[in-house]
């Protein structure tokens, strides 16, 4: 049973191991906002996002409340639609990268639900203490998504000429995101660049398919010809 799940498996329990590790480090070690610099591109920049990935957010507590919701759903979708896949035997890089896509959810709401009762409240001055005398800083799925990872890889202005934004200053890559943002954005990109690939039947699906339409048989060797009529 558990040999059909072995991609999920050992794609879901690593991806939410290494969020995991790197955000409760950050919060137990990093006071919030603060910086280090690894490299010009590459840089830890501690924050804590309510909203959605890559420190979008909406509508306060009440969106808070209705996001953490919707990403337990869409995480309990997404075991249900890994099952259905396995079950039709998909491609296994298509397997892949919806675990891939499902681990990220699964990261992100793993802060939502319960950073808030682990952690004492965090600012610039004071890091973060699990599981504090006083109780956390939120209440069950009232927490905030660590992010950490800033790579501002490229630096510039718009030219003069170029329209709405001309003059104004360019960045790529803006948002601070965590890696289970970049477990999404992987699966996401996978999917994208390969999904002819995964819709590809086996070859000897093809070949069961192709017989089965001209009423033949799927045993190539076994002879597909009518016996000859014995009284003729």
């Amino acid at each position: 049973m558990l040999k059909r799940y072995r991609i999920p498996l050992l794609t879901v329990l690593p991806v939410l191991f290494i969020d995991q590790f790197i955000k409760i480090y950050i919060k137990l070690n990093y006071p919030l906002g603060e910086v280090k610099r690894i490299a010009s591109w590459f840089i830890i920049h501690y924050t804590e996002n309510p909203g959605m990935a890559f420190g979008y957010e909406f509508g306060g507590n009440t969106g808070k409340l209705l996001l953490s919701v919707f990403r337990i759903l869409a995480c309990v979708g997404g075991v249900l639609y890994i099952r259905h896949i396995i079950s039709k035997k998909e491609h296994p890089g298509f397997v892949f990268s919806i675990s891939l896509i499902l681990a990220g959810a699964l990261g992100n709401i793993l802060d939502s639900a319960f950073y808030g009762v682990l952690f004492s409240e965090t600012d610039e001055l004071s890091i973060a203490k699990f599981m504090p005398a006083e109780g956390g800083y939120a209440g069950v799925l009232y927490g905030r998504v660590v992010d950490m990872f800033y790579f501002p890889m490229i630096n510039g202005h718009f030219p003069d000429w170029f329209p709405i934004w001309g003059g104004e200053e360019f960045q790529f890559f803006r948002p601070i995101f965590n890696f289970a943002d970049a477990s999404i954005s992987v699966g996401v990109a996978i999917i994208i660049l390969f999904h002819k690939r995964f819709s590809q039947k086996p070859e000897s699906e093809n070949i069961e398919t192709e017989v089965l339409k001209h009423g033949g048989t799927t045993n190539t060797g076994e002879n597909t010809e009518p016996a000859p009529n014995a009284n003729a």
